[in-house]
């Protein structure tokens, strides 16, 4: 049985979605760019704040944990982020900006208005509602 098309309210937010994730993109690769960074390495770099895992790193930026690897072996080469043993774990190793990197965060994140705060037009109760109207998407 073919699948019912969606109706156009539907195909309408669907595209707001698609749109509102092109404009976060596009602007933080326009502000990686200036900086010799590819869109994963500056996601990577800002998710590098604070000292984390790999596989957290991973996570965060939505992309394999062997792609990460080959990403933060190039932002290590750069001096803009460090491996170093996790106090907890002495096995795991944890990935964190280095005083360099953190420049260059801070200047990805100044370079990127929009990107940082999308819903500022929102007040937060709005913000609230659509946390849980996106999170009942997602669980369904």
């Amino acid at each position: 049985m073919p699948a019912t098309p969606p109706d156009d309210l539907t195909q309408q937010l669907v595209g707001l979605f698609g749109a509102v994730n092109r404009r976060y993109s596009r602007e933080l690769e326009t502000a990686a760019a200036t900086h010799q960074l590819t869109l994963l390495q500056a996601k990577a770099l800002l998710a590098a704040a604070q000292p984390l895992p790999m596989r957290a790193i991973a996570d965060q930026v939505h992309a394999e944990p062997s792609n990460v690897t080959a990403v933060i072996d190039r932002l290590e080469q750069r001096g803009l982020v460090e491996r170093r043993p996790d106090p907890a774990d002495r096995r795991v190793k944890l990935v964190a900006a280095t005083e360099t990197g953190r420049a260059v965060a801070a200047a990805l994140r100044a370079e990127r208005p929009w990107g940082n705060d999308p819903f500022t037009r929102l007040d937060p109760e709005q913000r609230e509602q659509l946390r849980g109207m996106l999170q009942l998407i997602l669980d369904s």
